[in-house]
């Protein structure tokens, strides 16, 4: 699907853009373009890189015309931008809706007017039933996504819009992992928000599996969520210990907008979930079964029957936590 294909990716600095930039070059496309805000970022890549397949676009989501400019020829989008950090977009609520929702209706915008085949957006699982505002932008990205072809002329604009849903990044900059490294490193105590608290865990390499098998399958309209394991934050506090030393521990209590687990997929979800390969799938509620079986070879209606949560799942050993970041080389 990516042979001699134009790809852009939006946000493509941060540490999922910079991976799938990475993945992507080793298969056959033709040119990966850059498309973020930090100059500074981009210079890093492209040096670190060093491909000329790569182009470094510098602009906003937040700006359409940019983005149309940028969108010129291209056949894929991965739509990764967003602003991400939940206590900064709690107190700052005004800028994540500006980027998260809006950047994200001009990405759709944008895709539409220089009919690219396939655009991906990739979501979260703070956007189940959410409490914070980021879960809310992100969870407005989704609706406007899987929507977006209901607004265009099906025989002028062909444009796939797909979904993706999943947890945070196992080890990715910012999330709990480094930042729990750090403190050990400085001799300071460990950082716990709550003891009974959960999380989704997905590495990066199972991450871009996920996206690009997602893309590949999608036939537009429809949330893809990747099946996973989960882990207890104490779970992940032994493995640090017993890898990086043992510091002390300081229970600080749950962020404002933070949840004590997460959760993929809700109870009012799953009526329209179906089970395909290592995925579960959410359908458009217009599709009749008959068309979905269609679409999809060997799908088949889930056998969920309660919410789709971290702290439900399976979860990982403190050995399995310790090979993974072992592996992370942090």
């Amino acid at each position: 699907m990516f042979e001699n294909k134009i790809i852009l990716i939006t946000g493509g600095t941060g540490s999922l853009g910079q991976a799938l930039t990475r993945r992507l070059l080793k298969s056959k496309v033709k040119t990966v373009r850059i498309f973020s805000r930090n100059e500074n970022k981009q210079v890093t890549m492209k040096s670190k890189f060093n491909d000329p397949r790569l182009r470094f676009l510098i602009g906003d989501i937040r700006d359409l015309p940019r983005l149309k400019m940028a969108m010129e020829d291209v056949n894929i989008v991965f739509h990764a931008a967003a602003l991400k950090h939940v206590p900064v977009i709690e107190y700052n609520p005004f800028e994540g809706i500006k980027t998260n929702v809006i950047g994200s209706q001009n990405v759709i915008d944008a895709c539409l007017h220089e009919k690219v085949e396939t655009a991906v957006c990739v979501g979260t699982d703070k956007a189940v039933s959410p409490l914070n505002t980021y879960g809310a932008t992100k969870l407005l990205m989704e609706k406007l996504f899987v929507t977006a072809g209901n607004y265009a002329d099906r025989r002028k604009h062909k444009t796939k819009f797909i979904a993706l849903r999943y947890g945070n990044v196992f080890g990715s900059s910012g999330s709990v992992v480094p930042i729990l490294i750090e403190q050990i490193k400085k001799k300071k105590k460990i950082t716990i928000t709550d003891p009974k608290m959960t999380r989704f865990s997905v590495t990066m390499d199972e991450a871009l599996d996920f996206i690009l098998e997602s893309t590949i399958e999608g036939q537009g309209s429809e949330i893809f969520i990747p099946k996973l394991r989960a882990y207890s934050i104490m779970d992940l506090k032994d493995a640090l210990i017993e890898l990086f030393g043992d510091t002390g521990v300081n229970v600080v209590g749950i962020r404002p907008g933070e949840k004590l687990h997460e959760i993929l997929i809700n109870n009012d979800e799953i009526r329209q979930v179906y089970e395909f390969k290592n995925k579960y799938i959410i359908v458009s509620p217009d599709k009749t079964e008959a068309q979905i079986k269609k679409t999809y070879s060997n799908i088949k209606k889930t056998k969920l029957s309660e919410s789709y949560s971290s702290d439900s799942v399976k979860k990982m050993s403190k050995s399995d936590l310790k090979k993974y970041l072992s592996d992370l080389d942090l």
